[in-house]
């Protein structure tokens, strides 16, 4: 079994008191919505890439990273007290797509699905 790099243990740290942060702390409307869906930490420690969703239309998502952006010295300082890292890593913030791409292949998988009809032919006598 491999062992977990320090790097992938930070990330999580960062995830777990970032998403505290946003949920009890950050008043900004625009991360309401905003939920952390990963952080990957460079080997060095010196950037976090903090990766987010955003329910709503893009114009929600750009709000969002706005709201990021604008709230980043508060995040900042909030991180540094609580995680006692003795360098706190830059924090870039990036809309994670994935979300979308999933489902993107559910909305094709369904009308694939429809056109064909059920998939029960296999039981049918």
């Amino acid at each position: 079994m491999k062992p977990f790099v320090r790097s992938d243990r930070v990330g999580g740290q960062i995830q777990k008191v970032l998403s505290e942060i946003l949920l009890k702390k950050v008043k900004d409307p625009r991360l309401e919505n905003a939920s952390i869906t990963d952080v990957k930490m460079s080997r060095d420690l010196r950037i976090a890439r903090i990766y987010f969703v955003a329910s709503g239309n893009k114009q929600s998502i750009e709000q969002a990273a706005k709201g990021f952006e604008s709230a980043l010295g508060f995040v900042k300082r909030t991180l540094a007290r609580q995680l006692g890292l003795r360098y706190m890593p830059d924090l870039k913030f990036f809309y994670d797509e994935s979300f979308d791409y999933g489902s993107q292949i559910d909305e094709v998988l369904k009308t694939v699905k429809a056109d064909n009809g059920p998939d029960n032919t296999l039981f049918e006598k």
